[in-house]
């Protein structure tokens, strides 16, 4: 009888070990930016190059192709460039960009590292004239460091801006995405 008793007592055992196991796996958790909050009638984006309404020079291109290129790699979304054959369109507009030095070089006094700092407004569109996603207020900081030399500083200022666009668009998308 202890035979028969321990064979189903290990027989209880394993089902409600499967049981639980299917159970935990179907709790509803889910990987992260592998859905879309947009309507299901959302196949196609056109990303127009963002508008500047500062004196930065050309940092809107960088912000508008970081865009494009994150939508390409992380999404279903096919980006196109005329804005009447797509199912919504992406705007954004550089708002404003400051610099500013963080820390100073204790022996030449100058500035030893920036700070760089941008607003953009952004709206999603949908083709009838919906607004899907809107943040007017977009705001970005990132730190680089500034030689001494004038003709290095030009080459650190170009990389802070390009890790900015990368940081940029990545949650730009993920907001999108995920509806924040």
């Amino acid at each position: 009888m202890t035979k028969l008793s321990n064979l189903r007592s290990r027989q209880f055992l394993l089902v409600f070990i499967i049981l639980s196991t299917v159970f935990l796996a179907s709790c509803g958790y889910h990987k992260s930016g592998g859905a879309s909050n947009l309507p299901p009638d959302i196949s196609t984006l056109a990303i127009p190059s963002f508008r500047n309404q500062t004196h930065a020079y050309h940092v809107e291109t960088g912000l508008t192709q970081a865009v494009i290129r994150e939508f390409n790699t992380r999404t279903r979304y096919r980006v196109i460039q005329t804005e009447n054959d797509a199912d919504a369109v992406l705007k954004g507009t550089l708002v404003s960009v400051e610099v500013a030095p963080v820390a100073y070089d204790s022996v030449t006094g100058r500035a030893a590292t920036g700070l760089v700092t941008i607003s953009i407004k952004v709206t999603l569109t949908a083709r009838d004239g919906r607004v899907l996603y809107s943040n007017p207020n977009y705001v970005f900081r990132d730190q680089y460091q500034i030689s001494n030399e004038l003709a290095s500083f030009f080459e650190e200022h170009g990389p802070a801006i390009d890790r900015l666009s990368r940081d940029f668009s990545r949650s730009l998308v993920s907001n999108i995405l995920e509806a924040f």
